[in-house]
């Protein structure tokens, strides 16, 4: 009763005292404990939040701000991360292992502050440690404020679809085999819609996922794609989709008969049900195209009207692109644009103050004799940004950060503003695939305009990645195959109504530019969304530095942060 007491009197203080929220304030209580789930004709124990596969949803408002308690029961250090969250001058709430907070250690609790500000439609939350993220996730439906409605007509019903990856073993023993032996990690054994495999897989046929559907009606799909390393087509079978947000913003609506979304991503659709009463496979595959080792497995589950009918002995199922179809990819990906109306206005960044190239890498690093490693002889596997394999530190940057006067000159080293070595970025052959390691940040000013342009290159297993910023949302006004040309692909970005997005797929062997204003302080985690690439080093901090006045500066940390000792 005293843990509670204290936590709640810590919740009531923190929401008079430091909540800037011009909407309501909503409150949640987490519970993070490890849960048995049988599945594949298998019992397995996964770390869970509140006994849950998908975890808990949070349902609140446009503006509104949500306190969550994070118990952990669980037999190891977690955090938790509010993705797509832009958290207005509060990085101390925003989660990443190391980057913002040390991890809550079995046992210990923290109480979280989330910041609605600008998003509206879908986000989700996830864990932030280790592999932990796999089983721990669950989607943020963020709805128009009050006095507002959406920018379509509002739908029927409203129905969260999360994409999730299921591992036999614990996901904790695959990642620390994979360490150990420094080669690509254990595929996961299936792929779930909203916690189930569906009916492709061993023991599974009972459980598929089904959505229930009225004649007439139109539903929104709330998409969580949380998969760890895998990008991925979705179809429904005789169902065209009507796309009309992607991370937490509106985009002009578009019909389409399969999405292609990455880990991290959301997309919010429409679907009418408008076909003869029957059932309807909703399918989920793979999209890949590399040399790395993927699960080559396929999730289904259905849509099943309501109504008298005969169930039919085949039920349809979608047609989709190949499974190596990076033109299907791209040409879905160009379609998102923001409606960039005056409900809805944008602000991409036109006068750019700070312009980094960035080049993403899968590499090797050279192992010490006698260590195991595998690869390529005495090697492990490695990635970078720039050539540098980013070296977690055994602390909280944001905290030394701010206890240092907002200086890390002591933890970090300046991350480069283009690679070390200019080459032909995406049709080099003899480019060494050894990168070096360290702790390199960027910094920016405030209210710098920014412009990074990730490049894809052909050194190690080349594929897309899905790069990740916290604490921003971005526009991707460009994107392209082979080497970017500063000389011409400029002119032709987008700049009138790129999506504002905060997941991207750089395409393999080409490139993305995306814009934003660092007008957000704090200390902001930048990596690939392949679990496997993140924790190979494909990573970097963003520091943006304070505003002059107090509205412009990070606000001081909460009165309790986990310990870091």
């Amino acid at each position: 009763m005293g843990l509670i007491s204290e936590v709640l009197g810590f919740m009531v203080l923190a929401s008079l005292l430091f909540s800037n929220a011009e909407g309501a304030i909503r409150y949640y209580h987490w519970v993070v404990k490890e849960t048995n789930f049988t599945k594949l004709c298998e019992t397995s124990t996964i770390l869970t939040v509140n006994d849950r596969f998908p975890g808990p949803e949070i349902h609140a408002k446009k503006g509104d701000t949500v306190f969550v308690t994070v118990q952990n029961s669980g037999p190891y250090g977690i955090t938790i991360h509010w993705h797509g969250v832009k958290m207005p001058r509060n990085p101390w709430s925003d989660g990443p292992e190391y980057i913002t907070q040390c991890p809550i250690k079995s046992g210990g609790n923290f109480t979280q502050e989330i910041n609605l500000s600008t998003e509206e439609g879908t986000l989700w939350w996830h864990a932030h440690s280790d592999w932990s993220r796999a089983t721990v996730h669950g989607a943020i439906k963020i709805f128009p404020a009050k006095g507002t409605s959406y920018p379509f007509r509002t739908p029927d019903e409203d129905q969260t679809i999360v994409f999730s990856s299921w591992y036999k073993s614990k996901v904790m023993d695959v990642l620390d085999e994979s360490l150990s032996t420094g080669g690509d990690p254990n595929v996961s054994d299936a792929y779930t819609i909203n916690g189930e495999p569906g009916d492709l897989y061993d023991c599974s046929n009972e459980t598929m996922y089904t959505l229930l559907v009225k004649t007439g009606k139109t539903y929104l799909l709330r998409i969580v794609n949380s998969i760890l390393n895998e990008e991925m087509f979705f179809a429904i079978a005789n169902h065209n989709m009507t796309v009309v947000g992607s991370d937490g913003a509106y985009v002009k609506p578009f019909s389409t008969d399969y999405l292609f979304i990455t880990p991290g991503q959301t997309m919010d659709v429409l679907v009418t049900a408008n076909q003869a009463a029957s059932h309807y496979y909703m399918v989920l595959t793979p999209f890949l195209d590399t040399d790395s080792s993927y699960d080559n497995t396929t999730s289904r589950a259905l849509i099943k009207y309501s109504g008298n009918y005969t169930t039919p002995s085949t039920i349809p199922t979608p047609t989709f692109p190949n499974i190596s179809d990076s033109i299907s990819a791209q040409l879905f990906v160009v379609r998102l644009k923001s409606l960039a109306d005056a409900a809805h206005p944008i602000n991409v960044p036109k006068n750019i103050t700070r312009q980094i190239f960035m080049t993403v890498s899968v590499n090797l690093f050279a192992c010490p004799n006698s260590t195991g490693c595998t690869v390529d002889g005495n090697n492990k596997l490695a990635a970078s940004l720039n050539n540098n394999s980013f070296v977690m530190p055994s602390t909280a940057l944001l905290q030394e950060y701010y206890n240092n006067n907002y200086n890390l000159s002591h933890l970090v080293d300046d991350f480069p503003n283009k690679p070390p070595t200019p080459f032909n970025y995406t049709t080099v052959a003899n480019m060494s695939a050894y990168t070096a390691e360290g702790t390199q940040v960027i910094t920016l000013n405030y209210g710098d305009d920014v412009e990074i342009v990730f490049q894809g290159t052909n050194i190690g297993a080349t594929q897309n990645h899905p790069m990740h910023l916290h604490g921003y949302s971005f526009y991707l006004v460009g994107t392209g195959s082979a080497d970017f040309d500063n000389g011409t692909d400029p002119g032709r970005f987008n700049l009138v109504d790129p999506p504002e997005v905060n997941t991207i797929a750089v395409p393999r062997k080409g490139w993305s530019a995306i814009r934003f204003k660092a007008d957000n302080p704090g200390v902001w985690f930048m990596h690939c969304h392949f679990e496997r690439h993140t924790t190979w080093g494909m990573s970097t901090a963003v520091i943006v530095k304070n505003g002059g006045t107090k509205k412009t500066s990070m606000r001081p940390p909460p009165s309790y942060m986990p310990p870091c000792s």
